[in-house]
């Protein structure tokens, strides 16, 4: 697809696209429009020959996953060709950030362009799905466009390439592993996994025989029309009218600086970056935008005999690219600045923001996230300034001079171009960032430092000091430079700069929920680095005269970089298993194909509706308040507006009482928390819909109290009724909530049928027979109106429950009222502020002990932050006392769980409900006897832990031999105490970085509690070709369920999976199916399909005994001509499951799984920042119906695990606004968070005789494991508390972020350092 320009005799100027053979006019481009709405639901007039038409381009592949920039999930790859080069670049970028009006001239090409089932699959697209790389499959065509594309600048990359690429990439269900092993088949080092097999282990999930070769030349090339257009046709000025907003697009510097003049106000938008994101998401508007890319002074590189000129409309990426090729062109001396200003590039955003950011673009914005500003600031670099009539040069730091309301560039004035100096001999400079993610995330902190020495000294020439993040811009410490010049570089000199600094630099109080006190000490600690990098920088120059640091304090200068994983799986295979047979065989998911050309259709991919229309959310923006009036007015005059929905409009159900509390669909007299649902608007468009919505006015008198944290709470109750603090007694721990974060944010389609208030309902849930019943009551009619439809879901982890019964019955009731189809996709921002999440905890405990570390007593109250409803937080209390033992034997125990309500969204089911939550408590105090007596964690663990044939807390029977297998098997493998060992020596070697290691044990018991949740049916039809459709009640959300029943309906059924379909999941096919939740999908509907296929096979019996040599169609044909039937249901009536609360005694668990996992890390005690080193899991799931499923449900539960417990960190205001609403703020782990060595194995030889083939139900068990980091994140802070004389006892909270992990370094890290300067050391 590619686009141009062509004029019409009305003078308007259009974009002209190529998809295929024909080509696509678009006579209206809107500014405001961006790539990724106009390819998934725009109607194009296509021109062929002879004809024109126009339909829906509907290029659903490209996914909408955050709208800024942040997931990937919409990456395209666009090309370009530069005729005074005769060069075609092609670089990956967001849909959701590229304007189309800024695509002139440009080729695009997305997922669907890459191959496809019905032309060829492309060898990216095979191999990530052979090798498993997809499970929910909504990020892999963003996956796919960024290999992609590297691939096509560079077809043998290197690993280090291959990383980088996918930096800017986010996946939920992997945890990156397949994915990174479908990159390295295209690495020129091949840095494959191990593999080998002998008689009973295997070690090889895909088969590279099976790839077709990368062939660059079947690439597609680049459209000879664009080639010819950029040639020959001369330029002009672009003009485009939208809705609201006009694009002017110049092609001169004059003509650019004649627009600055006549509108100054007018922003120059390159690459959207930041222009794009304030509109978005911060309600700006601009009625013009200049966008001046085509600008040849603006792109202009240029090499003077003092540096480089790069012009301000550079992307960052070929900044990147023309710095590296000067750092291998000139030597070191003169590379200083180019060098630190790369490092700052590798980390600044994904690939696909530094291909479209400019470098003026993030000069000019002035934010105070700038990477790049403090150290160009700091390098003297240089600002060429140009309006009409005037031209000038400043330096870079004169626009920081006076904060925000800095005036020294003009309205009229555009930056033109850059110049970044050369270093000079005797003059260092750095670049320092701290992100609460190491790349693509926005700096907590930055700095850029630059010295001059007098020739042959250490004597302070010229200093200069920026720092970024610590104000509303970038700020020089200015005072602080002007005081140390003159000054010698040693340990006098350091400690006045870190007292003249810290004073200088003031900071702000928070307004988005961040520590001061971790900025204040990142900008001293940035100091003291660059202190001890010039100090070694000197001692290399000059050995004789200048000592250096000592050797333990070298490697804090090395940053922690991000390298390709090495990994293995194992797994068992049965040698003697029939070829045919294909369960326990390592089968690529059923969809894994479709997934990586973006053909899988999900909710939002379904095609348009005639008469269709969208509904846009109004949400409360008061935690607890009375509604007071409701003004549509100004809603209803906006452009396309339908109707405004409201609880008036419901025509039942609007409170839905599953317990003493209601669920709402619509707030009707008062709101309990920030994001309640409180009105929609319904409209032509999306945008219209959300333009409306924010029009509506809401007057609310604010309600006493309001309640967000469970402190909150229990001071609120103890005022209340006077009750004496017990609470404070004894040790806590607190955990913090989770964002679910599934790619695919809340769906749903409503169709009204037209007759007998028949609807049917596509969405996004987990639970078909719910949304059933709920938009049935809702509107009042009896079930079996209601048609539930789900092809698959991108994501839900328990997020896809109650909380889209509630959002399908607000669509339902909007269709209802209006007649009409209505689809409702919820936005990242407001699918976070909404729905809630996993439930923060605060753990009490008192444990007694004996001296030889066994636990006789443990006292325990669990305080759950349920928010403003019930939803389920009641079972997840119930279900975190059952499972707090972990893997332990606790004589005596008395454990209590408090579900709080506050005015927070409900949190609701997440992986693990609970289980995560509660055994991080028993590890805390675990950990905390072994602090107190003096033995090592691991052994207070082997100490307590299950050991033979005995009964939990709550009298049910199991037997730990499996459990005792994992942990021996996994200190093995590990080499835990070798590596025990290992740390303990780089840690006497090392001061200002410290390894840690820890392994943790898991018991995690299967079970929904009682026999009707896990019932389960299915249905199979065989048609008479022999091939067999069929249908069950689970959901596919990317567990693989929908593959694992093929795989036991071909078994049962003895034909070929390739024989075999499934639609959909469907109340029409299933009813009263249950949830698909607690790793129980597989397990019973595995057993449902069984009895169905078992059942036909016994129909068909007698006719194969007649005829044993006949084919399976023989068999059906002859089956149908006896008029057998040929379709069965099958039905499992559930887990005998019970639990006695009056007693404290049941059986509410079948089996258990088990599991232990050994971690190492290492961490930077100036900064907090970590790595994760090594991870070995061994795990007990039984007999695998399929390895490669299993190993990566393993793998992405783990890696969410690592999110819960160190990285995800949602953060409120204190009026209960959510702040972390999206990719910007929230970060879950990417490519660079997932060990450096990663290795799963499954337990051999285990059997499980309740499940389906011995198999065991597995997705959520591995998520606990991701504790084994946080503990060993624990150990490396103890090593340094101990090193340093810390014996006061700690706490570690969760997540363990990095400013955590600094906090526990010590007391006052900036006052420890400077003690410990003035003892005389560094």
């Amino acid at each position: 697809m590619y686009i141009s320009e062509k004029e019409f005799p009305e003078g308007a100027q259009t974009l002209l696209w190529s998809l295929a053979i024909s080509l696509i006019i678009e006579k209206n481009a809107d500014p405001e429009q961006m790539l990724l709405s106009y390819l998934r639901k725009r109607r194009i007039l296509f021109l062929s020959v002879p004809l024109s038409h126009s339909f829906e381009i509907r290029l659903t592949g490209t996914k909408y996953g955050c709208g800024g920039g942040g997931c990937g999930a919409c990456t395209v790859m666009i090309s370009t060709y530069e005729p005074a080069l005769k060069k075609i670049r092609h670089y990956s970028a967001n849909a959701c950030l590229l304007p189309i009006c800024s695509l002139y001239g440009a080729a695009v090409t997305t997922v669907e362009g890459v191959g496809s089932t019905k032309t060829r699959v492309h060898p990216v697209q095979e191999r990530l799905a052979k090798c498993h790389g997809s499970q929910c499959g909504f990020c892999t065509p963003g996956m796919v466009m960024s290999i992609y594309t590297l691939l096509r600048n560079h077809p043998e990359p290197t690993s280090e390439q291959m990383i980088a690429a996918l930096a800017g990439n986010l996946c939920r269900c992997t945890g990156y592993r397949p994915i990174l092993d479908a990159c390295k088949t295209f690495c020129k080092e091949s840095i494959c996994c191990q593999r080998k097999t002998n008689e009973k282990l295997f070690y090889l999930l895909f088969s590279t025989d099976e790839f077709q070769p990368l062939d660059p030349t079947q690439e597609l090339i680049f459209p000879p029309e664009l080639m010819r257009m950029a040639e020959n046709q001369p330029k002009r000025t672009l003009f485009f009218h939208g809705e609201r907003m006009t694009w002017i697009s110049p092609v001169s510097l004059d003509e650019l600086l004649d627009l600055k003049a006549t509108y100054p106000k007018a922003p120059l938008l390159v690459g959207n970056t930041s222009v794009g994101p304030e509109m978005k998401f911060r309600g700006m508007f601009h009625p013009i935008v200049i966008a001046p890319a085509r600008i040849p002074d603006l792109n202009m590189v240029k090499c003077t005999d003092d540096g480089l000129t790069l012009g301000a409309a550079c992307s960052l990426s070929l900044v990147k690219d023309i710095l590296t090729n000067a750092m291998a062109e000139f030597p070191e001396e003169k590379t200083k600045v180019f060098s630190a200003v790369l490092q700052q590039l590798r980390t600044l955003g994904g690939e696909q923001i530094r291909n479209i950011a400019s470098l003026g673009g993030n000069i000019v914005s002035r934010k105070s996230t700038s990477d790049l500003n403090p150290i160009l600031a700091a390098s003297n670099c240089m600002l060429n300034l140009a309006s009409r009539g005037r031209k000038r040069q400043i330096p870079l730091s004169d626009i920081f001079a006076d904060g925000v309301g800095n005036n020294t560039i003009t309205p009229e004035e555009i930056l033109v171009s850059v110049h970044v100096p050369h270093s000079r001999k005797g003059e260092y400079v750095s670049a320092f960032r701290q992100a609460p993610r190491r790349e693509n995330a926005l700096p907590v902190t930055n700095a850029g430092m630059r010295v001059i020495f007098e020739e042959g000294t250490d004597t302070i020439k010229d200093l200069s000091i920026f720092y970024g993040g610590a104000v509303s811009t970038t700020v020089c410490a200015k005072q602080t430079c002007r005081t140390l010049i003159g000054r010698h570089w040693n340990k006098q000199m350091l400690d006045e700069a870190c007292r003249l600094v810290f004073k200088e630099i003031a900071l702000p109080g928070s307004d988005n929920g961040e520590t001061v006190d971790y900025k204040k000490t990142l900008i001293v600690s940035f100091f003291y680095r660059f202190f001890l990098e010039v100090s070694q920088s000197l001692k290399t120059m000059d050995p004789c005269h200048y000592p250096g640091i000592p050797m333990e304090y070298r490697s804090v200068l090395q940053d922690f970089k991000t390298k390709m994983p090495q990994s293995i799986q194992i797994y068992q295979a049965k040698l003697s298993q029939s070829p045919q047979d294909p369960v326990g065989r390592p089968i690529m998911h059923q969809s894994g194909i479709k997934h990586a050309t973006g053909e899988a259709v999900y909710i939002d991919d379904l095609p348009s509706v005639d008469g269709e229309l969208f509904l846009a959310v109004v949400t409360s923006s008061r935690a607890h308040a009375k509604i007071v009036s409701i003004d549509t007015s100004e809603a209803l005059k906006g452009p396309g507006v339908f109707d405004i929905i409201t609880a008036h409009d419901v025509p039942a159900t609007n409170e839905f009482y599953y317990s003493d509390d209601p669920e709402i669909i619509f707030a009707r007299n008062k709101v309990i928390c920030v994001g309640q649902i409180v009105c929609a608007v319904v409209a032509d468009s999306d945008d219209h819909a959300k333009q409306a919505a924010a029009k509506v006015k809401i007057e609310y008198e604010v309600l006493e109290p309001v309640i967000l944290t469970i402190e909150v709470l229990i001071i609120y109750f103890l005022l209340l009724f006077y009750c004496f603090i017990y609470l404070i007694n004894g040790r806590e721990i607190r955990i913090g909530g989770q964002e679910h974060f599934y790619m695919e944010t809340q769906s749903v389609l409503v169709v009204p049928k037209g007759e007998d208030n028949e609807m049917d309902v596509y969405v996004s849930t987990q639970h078909p027979a719910i949304i059933q019943e709920m938009v049935a009551a809702s509107l009042g009619v009896p079930a079996n109106r209601i048609m539930c439809h789900v092809k698959r879901v991108g994501g839900a982890f328990g997020g896809k429950l109650l909380k889209a019964g509630l959002l399908a019955s607000v669509a339902a009731v909007a269709a209802n009222k209006t007649s009409r189809a209505v689809r409702l996709i919820l936005s990242r921002g407001d699918d976070m502020l909404i729905t809630g999440g996993r439930h923060p905890f605060i753990g009490k405990y008192k444990v007694g002990f004996m001296n030889d570390g066994r636990i006789r007593a443990v006292d325990a109250k669990y305080y759950i932050n349920a928010g403003c409803t019930p939803d389920e937080s009641v079972l997840v209390a119930e279900v975190s006392l059952l499972k707090m033992d972990n893997a332990y034997k606790i004589p005596n125990l008395r454990c209590w769980a408090y579900a709080c309500k506050t005015n927070l969204p409900s949190n609701t089911a997440f992986r693990g409900f609970g289980f995560p939550q509660s055994a991080l408590v028993t590890e805390t105090w675990i950990t905390g006897v072994a602090d107190k007596i003096g033995l090592s964690p691991e052994k207070i663990r082997e100490i307590n832990m299950y050991k033979e044939n005995e009964q939990t807390h709550f009298k049910q029977k199991l037997d730990p031999q499996n459990l005792i297998r994992c942990w021996n098997e996994c200190m093995e493998k590990s080499a835990y105490y070798s590596r025990k060992t290992a740390v303990n020596e780089f840690n006497k070697q090392n001061y200002w970085k410290k390894k840690g290691i820890a392994i943790v044990p898991m018991k995690f018991p299967f079970g929904l509690g009682t026999r009707y949740l896990s019932q389960a049916a299915a249905l199979v039809h065989i048609y008479t070709d022999g091939s067999v459709l069929l249908t069950h009640g689970g959901i596919e959300m990317g567990q693989g369920i929908h593959t694992k029943m093929i795989q036991v309906a071909s078994r049962e059924l003895n034909i070929p999976m390739s024989c075999i379909h499934f639609c959909e999941t469907s109340t029409t096919t299933v009813p009263n199916a249950c949830a698909s939740v607690g790793s129980a999908g597989t397990d019973v509907n595995g057993m449902a399909v069984k009895d169905a296929c078992q059942t036909l096979l016994k129909r068909l019996q007698p006719i194969i005994n007649k005829n044993p040599k006949g084919t399976w169609n023989d068999w059906i044909k002859e089956a149908f001509e006896q008029s057998v039937s040929l379709s069965a249901t099958g039905y499992f009536r559930g887990y005998n499951e019970n639990m006695d609360w009056e007693k404290g005694e049941g059986q509410p668990f079948t089996y258990f799984l088990y599991g232990a996992a050994c971690s190492e890390v290492e961490i930077n005690c100036l900064t907090g920042d970590h790595k994760n080193l090594r991870t070995d899991i061994v795990m007990d799931i039984g007999c695998s119906i399929n390895p490669a499923v299993d190993i990566g449900q393993i793998e992405g539960a783990f890696v969410q695990g690592i999110g819960l417990y160190t990285m995800e960190e949602l953060k409120y205001s204190p009026e209960g606004v959510l702040y972390t609403r999206g990719p910007d703020q929230y970060k879950i782990p990417a490519v660079c968070d997932i060990p450096e060595q990663f290795s799963v194995s499954l337990l051999s030889s285990s059997q499980n005789p309740y499940a389906i083939y011995a198999s065991k139900g597995i997705g959520e068990a591995g998520l606990f494991l991701g504790c084994s980091v946080f503990f060993a994140l624990r150990d490396a802070v103890t090593r340094v508390r101990n090193e340093r004389g810390l014996k006061k006892t700690f706490t570690l909270n969760s997540p363990l972020t990095a400013e955590q992990i600094w906090a526990n370094c010590a007391d006052d890290f900036a006052e420890m350092v400077i003690g410990s300067w003035e003892e005389g050391s560094v």
